[in-house]
């Protein structure tokens, strides 16, 4: 995993971290959806990092 992967991971973290966060205020339950949206995050950051080096091979 290169540098720009990590970058992509953290971005994608970082994306879901903010909407867990932003739907556990609305719903009043914060530890639960953040927790939620760490793991969407993960998720999300990973396909970035892997859409792109399905481009690169082509």
């Amino acid at each position: 995993m290169d540098i720009k992967d990590k970058r992509r991971l953290g971005l994608g973290m970082a994306i879901g971290i903010s909407i867990g966060t932003a739907i556990g205020v609305a719903l009043d339950n914060v530890a639960i959806w953040v927790a939620i949206g760490v793991a969407l995050g993960a998720g999300i950051g990973r396909k970035l990092t892997k859409s792109n080096k399905i481009d690169t091979k082509d």
